[in-house]
């Protein structure tokens, strides 16, 4: 069974992440979707109401999707779950020098594993949740860059925690 891995904040998940999702779903027998923390980012959303959300957002892909926790090393999360191969989105050139260098550090942590860059569809490839977040935090329509359930999440979250510029 080929196994793979698409790590990721995912806050929240866009369209882009589905994009990826769905396509990558069809190059593995079992995709399992790493919803992580990342300390450099300011994050919205808890890591419970990410997998929530993740998993309410795939429930309707074709393919067995898994969607997991995880705080560790992703080499070490990707042995853990027996994947062949981490699943990465890109966007531009600015992903792809981040992502050489990520790369060449997980290799030399294990070399068994590959990683696989799927572009992200061209009217899609300028979404990124950090902008997502902060288009919605001054009042701005998302609909376009979010599935329907995330985008009442985060305008839910957003009056939650006040709106900037108001």
């Amino acid at each position: 069974m080929r196994t793979g891995v698409y790590p990721g904040t995912f806050d929240p998940v866009t369209l882009g992440h589905m994009d990826i999702i769905r396509r990558g779903a069809k190059l593995v027998d079992r995709l399992v979707i790493g919803v992580t923390t990342n300390p450099s980012k300011n994050a919205m959303f808890t890591v419970d109401e990410r997998m929530a959300m993740m998993k309410r957002e795939v429930a309707d892909v074709s393919g067995e999707i898994h969607v997991v926790g995880f705080d560790s090393l992703l080499m070490d999360f990707a042995e853990r779950e027996g994947a062949g191969m981490i699943l990465r989105g890109l966007r531009g050139g600015g992903d792809f020098e981040y992502e050489f260098q990520m790369v060449g550090m997980n290799q030399q942590l294990n070399n068994r594993i590959e990683t696989v860059f799927l572009m992200a569809d061209v009217a899609l490839q300028p979404i990124a949740s950090r902008w997502v977040k902060e288009i919605a935090m001054f009042g701005g329509d998302i609909h376009k860059f979010v599935p329907p359930g995330v985008n009442a999440d985060v305008i839910a979250r957003v009056a939650q925690i006040g709106r900037k510029g108001s």
